[in-house]
């Protein structure tokens, strides 16, 4: 308090003002080709609604109804500025509207002493906005099948999952409904955004763009596609090379977001121990990639799996549920070292598994700094996997530049345990 000033009240509402002056902007950019007169709104209009939502907001705990007022009438002149609007120019678009109201209310937000929240509303609206052009180029290029997958994609992570109970069943209550569903949730969105991804970045961008896409997800079936390429010879080894290498660098930077996801209290122990592995595997993507850089002829999509096809997903998810009952049963006879071993070998052809068994082993059955440990062990196996692929497939003469990088970073992964352990 200085001088009988709020200074809490004051910033929350000096955010207030700041973040409807950020819309503002935006939208006078968006809309600076229409004549003055004919705008339902301008930077300082918004301006000013986000600063009434602040006041309103800073308000409302001590005087209700001067808060409730204000906020009523902003909403009141919203309402006749868009009506003004379709009067003058007959364009019922209510984007300017909705966006008027979202900012009266990330001001309010802000002046209740949500100051993240607001923040975090504001700039993602700007961002939606800003985006117009290239969300509608995106749609019109939208395919029936894949606005379908979309809707069915979006039934199941926004539908079913909540709907599921967050509780054990079955054997040793191995099975939670809820946390395997999310599995089948997650898997799916890797293969969304990975085939996305990769039809917006098309071939001319390099096939170490798409790999990486691709790894989203899986990253063993990149580099079995890449092996195939070393060896009928279709393009530059390196750049093939690169491209295995950097799927490399997504699979572990995509398995520590699953472990922050669905084992957090593992997430900073297993971070630490592949650093190793993919700063070394980032190094040799760069290696490989200015040796010889890709031309838009040499390259070429991965060829991915759709990604809106439930049945990996859900065979992956009965893989769970057998290890997951495997483990408690393992856990109960020999302890967190029997545990080790059975997530170690799942996780050889598919990490996700041993993440998800991990995550639904009760709270406090390994300590922290194992968990990360247990966790690394299917990293290495699985990225011994691939560099064994990636030789059998191409031949160690055609393979040994991809094949070399991998097997550094599972030592270096190796040797960040070993100094873990001892």
């Amino acid at each position: 308090m200085l001088a009988g000033i709020d200074m809490d009240h004051l910033a929350a509402t000096g955010l207030g003002l700041a973040l409807g002056l950020l819309v503002g902007i935006e939208r006078g950019w968006s809309l600076r080709e229409i004549p003055p007169g004919a705008r339902f709104a301008g930077i300082r209009t918004f301006a000013l609604i986000g600063l009434a939502g602040g006041l309103a907001g800073a308000l409302y705990r001590h005087a209700q109804g001067p808060a409730t007022v204000l906020l009523a009438g902003a909403v009141l002149v919203v309402v006749i500025g868009y009506y003004r609007v379709i009067q003058t120019r007959g364009l019922p678009s209510g984007t300017s509207a909705i966006v008027a109201l979202l900012t009266l209310a990330v001001g309010f937000l802000a002046g209740s002493g949500e100051k993240l929240l607001a923040t975090a509303i504001a700039v993602a609206m700007v961002i939606l906005l800003s985006m117009r052009q290239q969300l509608h180029r995106w749609v019109s290029r939208l395919t029936e099948t894949e606005l379908h997958s979309i809707a069915r994609f979006a039934l199941i992570a926004m539908v079913v999952l909540p709907l599921l109970p967050d509780r054990g069943f079955g054997p040793y209550d191995a099975w939670n409904p809820r946390q395997l569903w999310l599995l089948v949730v997650l898997v799916s969105g890797f293969s969304f955004a990975g085939y996305f991804a990769s039809r917006m970045l098309g071939p001319s961008r390099g096939v170490v763009a798409t790999a990486a896409a691709g790894a989203m997800v899986s990253s063993t079936a990149v580099t079995a596609a890449m092996a195939t390429r070393m060896k009928q010879g279709e393009g530059a080894p390196s750049i093939a090379a690169a491209a295995i290498a950097a799927a490399s660098v997504v699979m572990m930077l995509r398995v520590i977001v699953l472990v922050g996801v669905l084992a957090p209290f593992a997430l900073t122990s297993l971070a630490l121990l592949l650093l190793p592995g993919i700063l070394l595997s980032a190094g040799a993507t760069a290696w490989f990639w200015r040796s010889q850089p890709a031309r838009p002829e040499e390259t070429g999509e991965v060829a991915l799996r759709n990604p809106f096809d439930l049945g990996p997903a859900l065979v992956l998810t009965g893989l769970v549920m057998i290890l997951a009952v495997i483990a408690r049963w393992v856990l109960a006879e020999y302890g967190d070292r029997g545990v080790a071993v059975v997530l170690a070998i799942s996780g050889t052809v598919d990490v996700d598994s041993a993440i998800i068994t991990m995550g639904n082993l009760p709270a406090g059955t390994i300590e922290p700094t194992t968990a990360g440990i247990v966790l690394a062990l299917p990293v290495i196996l699985n990225t011994l996997f691939k560099s064994a692929i990636g030789a059998s497939l191409a031949g160690w003469g055609h393979a040994r530049e991809a094949a070399l990088p991998l097997l550094a970073s599972a030592l270096a992964i190796i040797a960040a345990v070993l100094l873990a352990i001892f």
